[in-house]
């Protein structure tokens, strides 16, 4: 039987087939010179981008060489006080780079202030995702005159009048919060919990009612709480920048979305309400009444949609850094028990045993410990501890360095807040330091910078001072407080502001009298 051989391709089909026209190519592959070509274009713009970051670094201190392309990003995927401790030790003015972004950041009071006080230089940007989830259009991104004119209409929904209004909706909404915060065995004995994500809850319900009153119905409340907590994910300091599906950035867009449609009812229902004569009940309708007050001289035209924007940015601006604040405060009493007790104290003393009755502005006004609690809370550990500017042009913000354009330039909340100067051992809770109206915590204001500073400066601080305050003071007169430590409690985590690892457990027994 005659043995059969495969078929095979004549050599010079297959040189053919597999052999590209040297037509069609600029370039011969198989010549040594293309991949010299290649390697030196790659060498060239390594050295081109590694030039640029020395040249705009100049004397900074900050690393010789950045890593090609991504810099920093690394680090800046995991956050963590070390290493920005370190970054902020390295100088007063630093340099890196992330994604071929130069940034400078700023440690000192000085530099800091300087910042946040040249709007002509540097405006605010927040981090890249926020103007995809805020929307462009959103007040908090105008920057000069409009600005100013814009941030002046919303300053008299934070007035003595407005806050006194509502502080009786804050007084309702914790005090039906804390009937569910005693958490138990199956046995009935009072049991540690981590009180990070309850507590959030509690403030983003507080917020939603002051902001919107009954104009949404109670389950709008708990599905935008759900939801936000993508929102706090997608504002981390670096994160992927692009809105596609699965990734931070698009689960935030659809939480927005609906927490947008909320309060665009919100705000429809409330025109509706104060064109009817009702008196206000929140900060929306409080808007409202204004802009229908005759005497009123400012703008009228608010759309339904620009209102629930406005409202959603103050809930970007105040859940996370109101929350942090919120746990942080529960945590740094329970692990004082004397200062709780001087808080109990004045309570007792403000309220004289009654803490049944709701909490006013002018019994609050009584507080001045309570007040000094909070003050000192923020100060040790600060929600937010940087904000990111962008230069609109050449800043220079020192007499022998300029920020180039177009670079990041970040200021320092967190170094001003613990100068042993003006806060002699800076790491300890002290409220008393706040209580000396001559010492060096009180004739410092511009080491205060838990709020920001300048044009930008947070315009809710007597709201959310407020709000804590409140929350606290109740609490301490109706649980007793024990703190669980766990190797992870004085650990932070940096989700967009800081928390304690371990989300802060506490156990928490209803007292007697309460």
């Amino acid at each position: 039987m005659p043995i059969l051989k495969a078929a095979s391709m004549p050599s010079s089909t297959a040189e053919a087939l597999y052999k590209l026209p040297s037509t069609l190519l600029p370039f011969s592959v198989e010549s040594p010179s293309w991949w010299y070509t290649t390697a030196a274009i790659l060498v060239t713009i390594l050295v081109l981008e590694q030039t640029v970051y020395r040249y705009k670094k100049r004397h900074l201190p900050g690393d010789k060489w950045t890593i090609p392309l991504i810099g920093k990003f690394a680090d800046s995927m995991k956050p963590t006080m070390e290493g920005y401790q370190k970054q902020w030790q390295s100088g007063a003015l630093s340099a890196l780079s992330v994604f071929n972004i130069f940034i400078v950041m700023a440690s000192s009071n000085e530099y800091s202030r300087k910042i946040l006080n040249s709007p002509t230089h540097a405006e605010p940007c927040l981090v890249h995702s926020a103007k995809a989830i805020l929307r462009p259009e959103n007040w908090v991104f105008l920057t000069g005159k409009e600005h100013v004119d814009y941030r002046r209409c919303l300053n008299m929904l934070f007035t003595r009048r407005a806050i006194g209004m509502y502080i009786g909706i804050q007084d309702t909404i914790t005090r039906e919060h804390f009937m569910t915060w005693a958490a138990k065995d199956s046995n009935g004995k009072p049991v540690a919990q981590p009180i990070m994500m309850i507590a959030r809850y509690l403030n983003m319900d507080t917020s939603l009612r002051v902001f919107c009153g009954n104009h949404i119905p109670p389950h709008a409340t708990k599905e935008i709480s759900d939801k936000y907590w993508a929102v706090t994910q997608a504002l981390e300091l670096v994160n992927f920048p692009f809105a596609l599906p699965g990734t931070k950035v698009y689960k935030a867009k659809q939480a927005a979305k609906v927490a947008m449609d909320w309060l665009t009812l919100a705000a429809r229902n409330s025109k509706i309400a104060i064109a009817n004569g009702a008196e206000p009940e929140c900060l929306i309708d409080e808007w409202m009444r204004i802009c229908a007050d005759p005497t009123y001289k400012g703008r009228r035209d608010f759309s339904d949609d620009e209102i629930a924007m406005v409202v959603f940015s103050f809930l970007f601006a105040s859940q996370d850094a109101m929350s942090s604040g919120l746990i942080f405060g529960f945590q740094h009493l329970a692990d004082h028990p004397e200062i709780l007790a001087k808080v109990r104290e004045e309570q007792e003393r403000v309220r004289q045993g009654n803490f049944d009755s709701p909490l006013t502005l002018e019994l609050m006004d009584q507080m001045p410990y309570l007040q000094a609690v909070v003050k000192e809370s923020l100060r040790v550990k600060p929600p937010v501890t940087m904000v990111p500017y962008k230069t609109i042009k050449a800043f220079p913000i020192s007499q022998d360095y300029t920020v180039p354009a177009n670079s990041m330039v970040i200021p320092s909340f967190y170094n001003s807040l613990h100068d042993p100067e003006v806060f002699p051992r800076p790491d300890e809770f002290q409220p008393d330091r706040w209580l000396d109206p001559n010492s060096s915590a009180n004739t410092n204001p511009k080491n205060y910078l838990v709020w920001g500073s300048g044009p930008h400066r947070c315009i809710g601080v007597e709201y959310a001072m407020m709000n804590m305050a409140l929350v606290l003071a109740t609490a301490a007169v109706m649980f007793d407080w024990e703190h669980e430590i766990t190797p992870q409690s004085y650990e932070i985590d940096i989700i967009a502001t800081l928390f304690p690892r371990d989300g802060c457990r506490l156990t928490l027994t209803p007292r007697a009298h309460a």
